[in-house]
C-alpha cells in the first residue's frame, strides 16, 4: 500500500511539473489553434496598373495636335457611342467611323466617312492631318482630364466638352 501511495505522489509531482512547464513554454491548450505558427511571409501577387475605361458617350474638343494649338470656333471635335461609332467634325468637315477600344488602352478606328465641303487652304491641310492621326490611334489614355491619343502621325489632346 505504501508503495501505492509513494507511486501516486510521485505521478502528482511529475504532473504537476510537466504542467509547470508547458505554462513557461506559453502553449494554452492543445490542438492545431494553440500551437506556435511559424512567421512565414504570405505571398501577394504584383498587381498590374488598373486598366482605364474609355469614356464613351462624352464629347471631346480638340486642343492640340503634335503641340500645335487649334485656335477659334472650329476646333475638331468627336464622341464615341455605346454602339462604338465615332462621330465628329474636322474643322470644315464632319466625319463618321467605327472605333473600338481595346485592352491595354489601344484604340483601333475604321475607315472614315466624309463630307466633301470645300474649305480653305490652311483649315483643310490642318483637317487631313487630325483625320490621319484619328485614324491611325494607337493608344489612348486620360492625362488629367485632358484625352490624349497616340498614333503613328503624333498626339492628339482633347479636352471635354461641355
Amino acid at each position: 500500500m505504501r508503495a501505492i501511495v509513494f507511486a501516486a505522489v510521485a505521478c502528482a509531482i511529475a504532473a504537476g511539473s510537466a504542467v509547470t512547464s508547458v505554462q513557461a513554454q506559453g502553449v494554452t491548450g492543445f490542438g492545431r489553434d494553440a500551437r506556435e505558427k511559424p512567421d512565414k511571409k504570405q505571398y501577394i501577387p504584383a498587381t498590374k496598373p488598373q486598366e482605364k475605361i474609355f469614356p464613351l458617350d462624352a464629347t471631346w474638343t480638340a486642343v492640340s495636335l503634335n503641340g500645335k494649338q487649334f485656335n477659334g470656333a472650329d476646333r475638331p471635335s468627336f464622341i464615341i457611342d455605346k454602339q462604338y461609332r465615332a462621330r465628329g467634325y474636322g474643322g470644315c468637315n464632319t466625319f463618321a467611323a467605327t472605333a473600338f477600344p481595346l485592352r491595354d488602352q489601344q484604340l483601333a478606328v475604321g475607315p472614315l466617312a466624309l463630307t466633301k465641303k470645300s474649305c480653305d487652304k490652311g483649315l483643310g491641310s490642318l483637317e487631313q492631318d487630325f483625320f490621319i492621326a484619328l485614324r491611325t490611334a494607337g493608344q489612348w489614355d486620360i492625362v488629367g482630364s485632358q484625352l490624349v491619343i497616340k498614333s503613328q502621325k503624333g498626339e492628339l489632346r482633347f479636352d471635354r466638352a461641355l
